[in-house]
C-alpha cells in the first residue's frame, strides 16, 4: 500500500495548497411535527472532501477524482489528511505521470513514507 498527499495550485494565490478536514460534518434532523435533538458528526470521505473544493483550485477537481480512481482511491488519513492510496509504487508512479500529463504543475503528489 502506497500513499501520497495531493497538492494543488490555489486559484487565488497560485501557491501550493492541499485540502484537509478541519472539522467533521455535523448532521441532524428536523421533524415536521416534533423536535429531534439527535445529531451525528462524521468526516467526509476522500472524494466528498475534494469535490467540495470545486473552484478553489486551478484544475477541475472532478477530473482529478476520475484520474485518481483509475489507479487507486482518495482517502482521509487520521480524519484530517486527504491522501491518494494505491496498491503499489507502480500505480502511484503511473498516477503521478498521468496527473502531470493532464495538469502539468497544477497538481502534484508528495509521497508519504511507509508507516505514515
Amino acid at each position: 500500500m502506497e500513499r501520497a498527499l495531493l497538492w494543488f495550485k490555489c486559484a487565488a494565490m497560485h501557491d501550493p495548497v492541499r485540502p484537509v478536514l478541519k472539522q467533521p460534518a455535523y448532521l441532524g434532523w428536523e421533524g415536521k411535527f416534533r423536535k429531534i435533538d439527535l445529531t451525528v458528526e462524521r468526516p467526509f470521505r476522500g472524494e466528498e472532501l475534494l469535490s467540495r473544493m470545486k473552484g478553489w483550485f486551478t484544475v477541475d477537481v472532478m477530473e482529478v477524482i476520475e484520474i485518481v480512481n483509475r489507479y487507486g482511491r482518495l482517502k482521509l488519513l487520521d480524519d484530517y489528511h486527504l491522501v491518494v492510496e494505491t496498491e503499489g509504487k507502480e500505480e502511484l508512479e503511473a498516477l503521478a505521470a498521468d496527473l502531470t500529463r493532464v495538469f502539468g504543475k497544477e497538481v502534484e503528489l508528495e509521497y508519504l513514507p511507509k508507516g505514515s
